[in-house]
């Protein structure tokens, strides 16, 4: 750098000053015009430079570039995208828990992210990733996101279905809360703990779900199979990272105590009822004041609703009125795979004491369930006596006691005395919502016969009259 030093202002020069002494004015500077200082002999012209030669001459960033400068500054918002994209996926996709689509599909899911798990941990961050994968592996984060969201999403899914109990909610909710563990930094720089341990639950809760369907039975043998084969997955891990990790306390450290540790976690939750009983599913369920089988393979379910639409004082009344010689009946339709041996559920009502709280209505009922593989399931109805005003709970169990379904109704003496506005509906072999008493009728046959492709007797749903039904005294 050259530093332009103004002449002595007491020197004249010649060739600068005017004849008459007066200084000779500076010529002004163009405004165009860009002056170089350079090292030129006293009196010599300053070259001229071309103003293009002093424009900044960056390259313009490509689309890519503009998309991967987006990425990095939105980085937390794309992984939970991807995350809640594949969750949204799956439930618009997700279809019967044994369609053998879904359990292809599934299993691919699993496999894919083992393999990013190990490749991972074989290409650590700073090296150079494998060549077959070098334009894609800065996705990687992102397809890890999508698929522990598509898994998660189904077996969450699988979970409400199964169940609607407390205890398990919170199970999903811990599902949600691990997930999200997963992008806080500290969780992050634990290494591949929290991605392990999610791997270690889906891949039990995929067998879970897969062995039911193969055996066509549940029970705690069954979930004991599907925890040893998750055990022996993660053993097998746990083996192939070893081959790139020499340093064997990492190895059980972030893989074999958070892999097994999550298998042990899983056994005892099914212990307590947390889990429950997967495939089985209630598709509906509902409490009516008659419940009646008036031809094969329909019901009519009927119910009273003492609520006046202009008086709104009555619509928040009790859900069940109670008149002499009233009980409830609790009607169900349970789902099964295909091909799934009979087995039996119980029937259990409670009733809210005022001074005992929440007490038994003796020991419930149990029901012998056959699958018919059909979506709607197969339904069935009970009931119980010395109904009281109050609050009531029916609740649908397996017969290891594992919720499957619940309701909540309140009870209370109908204060009308003249005849009940009934509500009839009537429920079909295919129709899993029941059908209005106009609806039912369009579906019916011009002679008046049963519904429209109904077989003459129920294969799977044997006759029980609603006097027949056992109620638990």
């Amino acid at each position: 750098m050259v530093t332009a030093t103004p002449p002595n202002s007491s020197e004249k020069n010649e060739e600068t000053a005017d004849p008459s002494g007066t200084p000779a004015p500076a010529p002004a500077a163009s405004t165009n015009a860009a002056v170089a200082l350079t090292d030129t002999s006293p009196g010599a012209l300053p070259a001229a430079v071309d103003p293009d030669d002093l424009v900044a001459t960056a390259k313009t960033p490509t689309l890519m570039e503009k998309v991967q400068a987006f990425r990095t500054r939105h980085e937390k918002w794309e992984m939970a995208a991807f995350f809640f994209g594949g969750f949204l996926y799956d439930i618009v996709s997700l279809s019967r828990i044994d369609d053998t689509l879904t359990l292809v599909q599934s299993f691919g899911y699993l496999l894919i992210l083992a393999s990013l798990l190990l490749l991972e941990q074989r290409f650590p961050e700073g090296t150079p990733p494998p060549a077959l994968l070098a334009k894609v592996w800065r996705w990687r984060e992102d397809a890890v996101h999508f698929f522990f969201g598509s898994l998660l999403s189904v077996f969450m899914l699988l979970l409400f279905k199964s169940t609607s109990g407390f205890m398990p909610y919170l199970f999903v909710v811990a599902l949600f809360g691990l997930l999200v563990a997963n992008e806080l930094p500290r969780f992050r720089q634990m290494g591949p703990v929290v991605r392990v341990s999610l791997l270690s639950l889906c891949v039990t809760m995929y067998f879970a779900c897969l062995l039911p369907v193969v055996i066509g039975r549940i029970g705690f043998w069954v979930f004991l199979l599907a925890v040893t084969l998750g055990s022996a997955c993660m053993f097998g891990l746990m083996r192939l990272m070893a081959r790139w990790r020499t340093d064997m306390e990492y190895v059980v450290r972030k893989v074999a105590v958070p892999g097994f540790g999550v298998q042990v976690a899983l056994l005892v939750c099914y212990l307590v009822g947390v889990i429950p009983p997967i495939p089985l599913a209630v598709q509906y369920a509902g409490i009516y004041h008659e419940v009646k089988r008036v031809s094969p393979g329909v019901y009519q379910l009927t119910s009273v609703d003492d609520s006046i639409w202009y008086k709104p004082w009555t619509w928040f009344g009790p859900d069940f009125v109670i008149r002499p010689g009233d009980k409830p009946y609790y009607f169900f339709r349970i789902f099964a795979p295909k091909n799934f041996a009979p087995y039996k559920v119980r029937v259990r009502w409670y009733y809210d004491h005022p001074e005992k709280g929440w007490t038994t209505n003796g020991s419930g009922f149990i029901a012998n369930v056959s699958s018919n593989g059909t979506d709607g399931g197969y339904r069935y109805y009970a009931t119980t006596s010395n109904l009281k005003p109050g609050n009531w709970r029916v609740v649908l169990e397996t017969e290891a006691g594992h919720e499957i379904n619940r309701l909540s109704f309140t009870a209370g003496p109908d204060t009308r005395t003249e005849p009940r506005d009934l509500k009839v509906e009537y429920s079909t072999l295919k129709e899993v919502i029941p059908l209005s008493a106009e609806a039912f009728e369009k579906t019916r046959k011009p002679t008046g016969a049963a519904a429209p492709s109904e077989p003459a007797a129920p294969a799977a749903e044997p006759p029980v009259p609603a006097e027949s039904v056992p109620a638990a005294q």
